[in-house]
């Protein structure tokens, strides 16, 4: 059986004082790829703004990569975040520096020290989203299928336990979509455990596998019908 990366148990989800999720269970186990879906305000961000400690978890309990949520201290959230990848929709890279470095800045502030090594991991984190040859350019100078790829190298960087991917499709055309996707998908038949929120119901139907929906102030698991 495989062990599990997350898992919430009878978890409320807060945003200040307002309930946005209530009696929340999720197991995801090591390997598996999971979306999570629903509307817009259903409650899918603040569901993963409190899996890497954006907002506290007050009540029911929760464990993420082998932290405790109900106990997470700010000085832990650093270390909680270094095992986890997190890819955001708006890439949050630095358009003035450029991809290599946008990397290697991630690296130094993670405790990296090593010249070569870090110059090693970037290359191999690039290397696995298929934009080896794109280190010396600025964001600015990719398209932005190009920057989700570096987005996602970034959050490879740590070789996370989880990554966490808040629509990562979600600013680009339907056929940029399916190569950021195709990236994903290749990631995670390489080991990698993803959850990822999304509101493109069509990559659901492309790459059907465990979904999870928040509706109504719930999130609860979707069984997909077999054709």
């Amino acid at each position: 059986m495989s062990e599990s990366v997350l898992k919430l148990q009878n978890a409320s989800i807060f945003q200040d004082k307002n309930l946005i999720l209530n009696e929340v269970n999720i197991d995801v186990k090591k390997g598996e790829f999971v979306y999570l879906i629903g509307k817009t305000g259903s409650g899918k961000s603040s569901l993963l703004k409190t899996l890497y400690g954006d907002l506290g978890l007050a009540h029911g309990k929760g464990e993420i990569v082998g932290f405790d949520l109900n106990a997470m201290k700010d000085k832990n959230i650093p270390f909680l975040r270094r095992k986890l990848g997190i890819v955001f929709q708006d890439f949050k890279l630095l358009n003035e520096r450029t991809i290599n470095n946008n990397l290697d800045f991630v690296l130094r502030a993670t405790g990296w020290k090593d010249k070569a090594k870090i110059k090693q991991k970037i290359e191999d984190v690039l290397t696995k989203v298929s934009i080896q040859n794109k280190g010396h350019k600025f964001p600015y100078e990719l398209s932005g299928g190009e920057q989700q790829r570096v987005a996602i190298a970034r959050a490879l960087l740590n070789d996370p336990e989880l990554i966490l991917a808040d629509e990562p499709t979600g600013n680009l055309d339907p056929e940029t979509s399916i190569e950021v996707m195709e990236v994903l998908q290749d990631l995670n038949k390489k080991g990698n455990t993803i959850l990822m929120a999304t509101h493109d119901y069509g990559l659901l139907l492309k790459y059907p596998s465990k979904t999870l929906k928040c509706e109504n102030n719930r999130v609860f698991e979707v069984v997909q019908r077999k054709e």
